[in-house]
């Protein structure tokens, strides 16, 4: 198992690979000041898209890597 420093340095790469270093520090300060529920937002973060939808978003997403 990581111990919880190198899950917080992969994250903070993770985000800043993602979003750039200015917008992973404002998503980070987003979620410390809201009063912000992850489990509920993930829950409706799908809404409305089926599976293959997903899916097929997942596999655009992995072609726009190479």
């Amino acid at each position: 198992m990581r111990t919880d420093n190198i899950v917080r340095v992969e994250a903070m790469n993770a985000l800043i690979t993602a979003l750039g270093a200015v917008d992973a520090e404002r998503f980070i300060s987003m979620v410390k000041r809201d009063t912000f529920d992850y489990t509920k937002w993930q829950q409706k973060l799908w809404d409305g898209l089926s599976i293959e939808e997903i899916h097929a978003m997942g596999v655009e997403l992995e072609k726009a890597k190479l």
